[in-house]
Parts: C-alpha cells; sequence; structure tokens
C-alpha cells in the first residue's frame, strides 16, 4: 500500500484534518489512498474541488476487501475517466474509487468480448475489431471507460450498451458480486435501472457478426472522423449536456433559445456543437452548471421542453 499525502501548507485547515482522521480509520488495502487531492485532474471539464480520500485499488480483491471492511455510513462514489462528470467546487465528501490498471483487462472468447470496467470504450472496440468481431464499433467514439458505460447505457451512431452486452459482474456496498443480465439492468436511454448502488467490475458483450478486419477498422475510422468534425473533442468538455427529448435534438432546442456560444464567465456552449458545455479557460464547476441551467430554464419557457441533463453533476457548490 501507498499513501500520498497533499497537503497544501504547514498549517492544516479543518476539512484536511477530517481526511486524515478518515484516512486513519479506512482498512489497510493494498492499492493507493489519496488525501485531499483536486478532483479537477480527473475530469475532462478540468474543474471541481477536492475528494477526501481517493482510493486506487490494486486489484479486484482488493476493491471486495476495502468494501466489506468499511463503514456502511461512508460516502463512495466510483469515478471513471470524468468524460461526462462535472464535480462542484465544494469538492466531494468521502472515498472517490478510480479503477485502474487491475481492472483493464480485455480478451476475446469466440465471439465473445470480455473486459474489465476500467477498459476505455475505444480499447474494447478496437480488440474486437482485430479480432474481427463486428457490432462494437460505436464504442469507439465515447470518451470514456466500459464502467461508465455500463452505469448510463452509453450510446452513439446507432448503437448503445444494451444492444450488445451479455452479462455485467457489479459489486454492492457490502463487498458482494453480482452477475447480471442485460434485462435485470433495465436499461433505458441513457439510464440503468438498478435499484441498489453498485459498482461494476467487468462486463461480457457479443459481436453481431464476424467481418474482415479491415472492414470494421474502416468503420471505427469513419465515426471518429464524423466525430472530429461535429463536437469540440479538443475542448475542456464533458460531452453531450443534456439527453435528446423524444422526437427532438437537443441541440436544436438549444439553438433556438439562442444558447450557441452563450456565456458564463469561462463556461460557454460550444458554437461547433450547442450540446457541448466547454471550459473556455478557467471557468468554474458554478459557471458551468449555471449556463446549463439558463438553457434549460429558457428552453423550457419557450419551447415547453424539460431537458434533463446527461452530464452527471455530484459533489458540493464551493462555500
Amino acid at each position: 500500500m501507498s499513501w500520498t499525502l497533499s497537503v497544501g501548507s504547514a498549517k492544516l485547515d479543518q476539512r484536511k484534518d477530517s481526511c486524515y482522521i478518515m484516512i486513519s480509520e479506512l482498512p489497510k488495502v493494498r492499492g493507493r489512498y489519496t488525501v485531499n487531492e483536486s478532483l479537477s485532474n480527473y475530469v475532462w471539464f478540468k474543474v471541481g474541488g477536492p475528494a477526501d480520500v481517493i482510493f486506487k485499488p490494486a486489484d479486484l480483491d482488493d476493491l471486495v476487501f476495502f468494501l466489506k471492511h468499511t463503514s456502511p455510513e461512508l460516502d463512495i462514489f466510483t469515478l471513471g475517466l470524468g468524460s461526462n462528470v462535472l464535480i462542484r467546487d465544494g469538492g466531494m465528501n468521502g472515498v472517490v474509487i478510480r479503477l485502474g490498471r487491475g481492472f483493464t483487462e480485455c480478451r476475446i472468447e469466440n465471439d465473445m468480448i470480455i473486459t474489465g470496467a476500467g477498459a476505455l470504450d475505444r480499447n474494447v472496440a478496437l480488440t474486437a475489431a482485430d479480432a474481427g468481431l463486428a457490432g462494437l464499433e460505436f464504442l469507439a467514439s465515447i470518451p470514456g471507460t466500459i464502467g461508465g458505460a455500463l452505469k448510463m447505457n452509453a450510446g452513439c451512431y446507432d448503437g448503445e450498451v444494451k444492444d450488445v452486452l451479455v452479462w455485467a459482474k457489479a459489486l454492492d456496498m457490502q463487498g458482494n458480486l453480482k452477475t447480471y443480465s442485460v434485462e435485470e439492468l433495465k436499461y433505458t436511454y441513457r439510464h440503468c435501472g438498478l435499484d441498489e448502488p453498485v459498482i461494476f467490475v467487468e462486463a461480457c458483450f457479443k459481436a453481431k457478426e464476424r467481418l474482415p478486419s479491415t472492414v470494421i477498422h474502416d468503420k471505427i475510422n469513419d465515426f471518429l472522423a464524423r466525430r472530429e468534425a461535429s463536437q469540440p473533442i479538443r475542448s475542456k468538455t464533458g460531452g453531450s449536456t443534456f439527453k435528446n427529448p423524444e422526437g427532438v435534438k437537443a441541440w436544436e432546442l438549444v439553438d433556438k433559445v439562442g444558447g450557441r456560444g452563450l456565456k458564463i464567465g469561462d463556461a460557454q456552449f460550444s458554437e461547433k456543437h450547442c450540446n457541448f458545455l466547454i471550459n473556455t479557460n478557467n471557468a468554474t464547476a458554478a459557471d458551468i452548471e449555471a449556463l446549463g441551467e439558463l438553457v434549460r430554464s429558457k428552453v423550457l419557457q419557450e419551447c415547453g421542453v424539460d431537458l434533463h441533463w446527461e452530464i452527471m453533476r455530484i459533489g458540493k457548490p464551493a462555500q
């Protein structure tokens, strides 16, 4: 086990005191605890306050041990690549779990792809393509990890997780491992319907057909080129801001009420794709969220449509 103590000054403030007390009471794991580190380093928006503790488990057994020996009262959140997360400026209480190297294995078994929840979506798509397994190409255009994709039924270009998922393994907050069928996950548009909180650790996907590897890679490259041309992927962003209401695109509504290019501080709705919020320089999470809520209210008032956030907003506002 390694410990990283992020101390900003010689004098610890009250929050840091509580962080050190918390870490002294956590189980002695083989992975790594980091104290009071800014979560802006872990999300694409590059904003957000600190977590009390960040835990990077060494492997599945280490994560199980942590959950089985941790108080049920402790706040726990699992963070993937942070590509669709807005963490508020006050940071997060409790422990933020980040799955790393011990959860990234991806292997082929017949026409199945079995992968850890920490694997990048794009890497899973490329692994399948190399094996001549088609149907997972859409994953290459989703900038996140498999755990995040499972949690929100991620999708794009007419494909989504529920179309290719066979089963997913997850831990409950007591460290018990369960395998879920795709039906048990109760997927709807960008939503997993599980009632209890879980941490996804592994998934099995089934290819739709076998094709020459070059054909599949060509399709992936086409998807990536389309994404590059239409989305501000080189900006500090959180991906699609709002879910598409039935029968209409969210960007059309944002555009209709004058949201394209609209700014609060350094937060802006992208000129390139106006369903993307971006941090143009040194925006705060409060700026980004306020701008999103402003446009939501405009759409509701002028179009009668209640937009729902696709970006997950978590944590506390700054005090």
